[in-house]
């Protein structure tokens, strides 16, 4: 699809700002636990998939170019503005602006994790579906690289956040959480954000190319 530049920015910028804000929110949901079911996983599993649909949008749409593009201009922002927010309300709870001038090594670990995770498991999305987003079927390229972006992500961030972590919980079931958060955004993606991608593919396609 060729599109103008401003058009092609203005996306950019759309999808900068969208990842910043999944990634925030994803940082603080995930330290509330959840019983789903009788297993032990967190809220963030329901926040974090969106990432990995505008992304393969993003390829799709742009290519892998502007795609890592994406990937590094919200690395460093997100990771910020997530420590500020996660240590503002740790575990659900307002701790008041004086919590900023204490350093938070548990919430540290939380932002650091999610940085490395989301580098690693935005790369290895990129690069599956770029690799499988030419063949006939639509849904395989969106398909194969959330399965796999969504393992390493998952497994990346709770082993880097939470192996010996101070809070006994989470260091006592993070496996466990972690197997349990991987199902339930793979569960979310497939069920729910794979119809959704052809869905939105269409629409956006339409869109750019009236603005062309």
């Amino acid at each position: 699809m060729q599109l103008t530049s401003s058009v092609r920015r203005s996306a950019l910028a759309g999808l900068i700002g969208f990842h910043i804000l999944i990634i925030i929110a994803s940082n603080y949901l995930v330290q509330l636990p959840l019983n789903l079911f009788g297993w032990h996983t967190t809220w963030g599993a329901f926040s974090f998939p969106f990432i990995f649909l505008a992304t393969d949008l993003t390829v799709r749409i742009l290519g892998k170019g502007p795609a890592r593009q994406v990937i590094a201009r919200v690395m460093v922002p997100a990771l910020v503005v997530s420590y500020i927010l996660s240590v503002l309300f740790q575990e659900g709870a307002f701790r008041g602006l004086d919590a900023l001038a204490q350093f938070n090594t548990f919430v540290l670990r939380i932002s650091l994790a999610s940085f490395f995770a989301y580098v690693l498991g935005q790369l290895v999305d990129i690069h599956v579906f770029d690799r499988l987003r030419q063949l006939q079927q639509w849904w395989i390229a969106p398909t194969a690289s959330t399965i796999l972006g969504n393992l390493l992500d998952t497994f990346a961030f709770f082993s880097i956040a939470f192996w010996h972590s101070d809070n006994p919980f989470m260091a006592e079931h993070w496996v466990e959480i972690a197997w349990v958060d991987y199902t339930v955004k793979l569960s979310v993606s497939l069920l729910l954000f794979l119809p959704l991608y052809g869905v939105l593919l269409s629409a956006i396609e339409r869109i750019l190319l009236r603005r062309a």
